[in-house]
């Protein structure tokens, strides 16, 4: 029997149960937003603190991303050998020490271990659960569940950011000495415990993957989770769509690297093109906005109040198109979705650009003259816009579901390893990339931006409504 076959006796549409286990896992998304941009709201007390300067600065900011890269390349290896849901749960354990680690470090080199920690269960979150996700849910609604993952992190951005806000007005300033006569700042960073801890209860209540239980020959267990996450209506669809589940993975050994390689660079191309997503998604400077924007908009002539209220109404905008997204992915598509959002941050990044360059003054004194402060941040809340309602969940669906079922978990690790690199080096560099122009920076933004509209045109195939059975490499 065909996978068309099977589909026939399932439902179109998720059980309530498969929506709620989904987002149970998307939580990891929440705490991977909440975890990267709370440092937003710090950096300005952080650099005075610990008297940085710009290079050290950047990296203060951005080295959660190197443990995130290295926690992103073995979640795939535990996520085979362990499951999917105790996967989960070590990167809930991982993100409750570093919050606790890095609100009360005492040094740089004593923050910096712990946001490395940190990265590490965060890097771990980003790889699980859209391969969770993708291996519980209908292919009807596929899209829109994983896409929870995103709204998750856009949810958990907003978050961090509002908090940011409100312990610095609560406070009187990042830097200020608060509850227990810790900084401010050092709150920011202990409020994490919250969602952390809840996200470790959450996920010791969800099922294990299907997929992952046929690999490792349950078979029993497989057939009473699929009943339970999808609208069956007779066994012979069940046993059908166990069967199809076995089929591809009847090749199945234990996933190595090795697997992944292929005739096109050393690599097969379906784990190209998961690498180039992950790459072009950071490129265009996405985290930029997340991570430096209150410390931007002070810098041209904003208050530092007015700044974190920006930040906090930029995220917001960020949540409302991520919801757009989520209506649109599973009736439009992937690959236009993509295609629209790349040449909408493509001409944004551009206005910002040129924003940037009728710029006076340097450094602190940086000011944009006449209406320009305002169109600038028209333009960033328009290009947060575009990105939010195409590579920012799409992406996720993408490394979700586009690779096949015996290299997926292996697969999807190599791609958001990838991506944790490329946004490591974003973050990092823009502030010295910032010393040289943030006409310079912007437009180089604004050309990966266009580099990844012609990437999507000729290389990313549509996975709307295909099986997961289907996927091919």
């Amino acid at each position: 029997m065909t996978t068309a076959d099977a589909t026939d006796g399932l439902g179109q549409h998720a059980t309530l149960r498969v929506v709620l286990i989904s987002a149970a896992a998307a939580l990891g998304g929440f705490l991977f937003g909440f975890d990267t941009a709370v440092i937003n709201g710090a950096v300005e007390a952080i650099r005075g603190s610990f008297a940085l300067d710009a290079t050290q600065t950047g990296f203060a900011v951005s080295c959660a991303l190197l443990g995130s890269a290295l926690g992103a390349w073995y979640a795939g290896m535990l996520a085979n050998r362990w499951g999917r849901v105790r996967t989960m749960q070590v990167a809930a354990v991982l993100l409750v020490v570093t919050a606790l680690g890095s609100g009360l470090a005492t040094s740089l080199w004593d923050l910096i271990v712990w946001r490395l920690v940190g990265g590490i269960g965060v890097g771990v979150a980003s790889v699980i659960a859209p391969t969770y996700i993708a291996e519980v849910s209908p292919a009807q609604v596929r899209g829109r569940l994983g896409s929870l993952q995103q709204l998750a992190i856009v949810l958990g951005i907003f978050a961090a950011l509002l908090s940011d806000a409100w312990l610095a007005g609560a406070s009187g300033g990042a830097s200020h000495l608060w509850w227990l006569g810790l900084a401010t700042w050092r709150w920011m960073f202990l409020l994490a415990v919250v969602p952390a801890l809840i996200y470790g209860a959450l996920v010791l209540a969800i099922p294990e993957s299907p997929r992952y239980l046929v690999a490792k020959g349950r078979l029993a267990d497989a057939r009473t989770v699929l009943r339970q996450v999808l609208a069956i209506r007779s066994d012979r669809a069940l046993d059908s769509k166990l069967q199809d589940i076995e089929d591809s993975l009847r090749s199945e050994h234990r996933p190595r690297l090795r697997d992944l390689r292929g005739t096109f660079a050393g690599l097969l191309p379906v784990v190209w093109i998961g690498i180039l997503l992950s790459v072009f998604q950071q490129f265009v400077g996405i985290n930029v906005i997340f991570y430096y924007s209150s410390t931007l908009w002070h810098s041209v002539g904003f208050s530092e109040a007015d700044a974190f209220k920006i930040t906090v109404v930029t995220s917001i905008v960020n949540v409302l198109v991520t919801l757009v997204a989520i209506a649109l992915v599973d009736r439009i598509g992937r690959k236009p979705l993509l295609a629209i959002g790349s040449a909408g941050m493509a001409i944004t990044l551009g206005m910002m650009a040129w924003c940037f360059s009728q710029a006076t003054g340097s450094g602190d004194t940086l000011s944009l003259p006449g209406a320009l402060g305002m169109v600038a941040l028209v333009a960033a809340n328009a290009y947060v816009v575009f990105f939010g309602v195409s590579w920012g969940p799409v992406v996720w669906v993408l490394l979700g579901e586009m690779f096949p079922n015996r290299i997926r978990a292996t697969a999807l690790a190599v791609a958001a390893s990838a991506q944790w690199l490329a946004n490591f080096a974003i973050t990092s560099t823009f502030p010295a990339l910032a010393q040289i122009g943030l006409t310079f920076a912007y437009g180089l933004y604004a050309g990966f931006a266009l580099l990844s509209l012609i990437f999507v045109l000729y290389a990313v195939r549509e996975t709307k409504g295909v099986e997961l059975e289907d996927m091919h490499g």
